[in-house]
């Protein structure tokens, strides 16, 4: 199955639970290019720990006022609805956008497939010391803003780019994640 748009994204999240955002980061890559970006402060509606403050630099002040993920996604869901879903270290972003959708209620889809930069780049880059979204922007010369939804859902559309104007083909790296078990369900096709 070829894909023509890949929805890039990646959320940074208040605490220790994962289950709520306090920010979503979302790139649209289309044809050869990133077309539309999108970076949303979310206000989780659970207490921030320092760490996760430290980490993303976002405080419950920044938040304050902002839309919760129920009204995120209501402007979200019809561009994650428009491709395939890609993130770096998908696994975390796909688990926390799985227990978002359970907090509010929602039921978007039982199933949605994906793939996973970090992934992608371990099999596709494999000289490198590790694939972390940092060290893959410094070999690829990405500019980036690390644990800034926004820049790093941009760079993860970007790798993603890299991989394919190299050939890389994304059907070996699909996987499907199922929303309502918080887990992937089948790797590859």
């Amino acid at each position: 199955m070829g894909y023509q748009r890949y929805i890039a994204f990646d959320v940074e999240t208040p605490n220790h639970n994962n289950d709520r955002m306090s920010a979503i980061g979302v790139a649209v890559v289309e044809g050869e290019r990133v077309t539309e970006t999108y970076d949303l402060l979310v206000d989780p509606e659970v207490p921030f720990e320092s760490f996760n403050v430290a980490l993303t630099g976002i405080t419950p002040q920044m938040v304050a006022g902002q839309p919760t993920f129920l009204e995120a996604w209501e402007r979200l869901r019809p561009i994650f609805e428009s491709g395939l879903l890609v993130a770096h270290n998908a696994q975390f972003d796909m688990s926390v956008l799985a227990k978002c959708l359970w907090a509010y209620g929602l039921f978007w889809r039982e199933q949605v497939p994906y793939a996973c930069t970090c992934q992608m780049s371990r099999r596709l880059l494999p000289g490198l010391p590790n694939h972390r979204l940092n060290t893959l922007c410094d070999h690829l010369g990405i500019e980036l803003d690390h644990h800034r939804a926004g820049s790093d859902s941009e760079a993860c559309g970007r790798i993603l780019l890299h991989h394919l104007e190299a050939g890389a083909a994304v059907t070996p790296f699909l996987r499907t994640y199922d929303l309502m078990k918080a887990r992937t369900v089948k790797a590859g096709r």
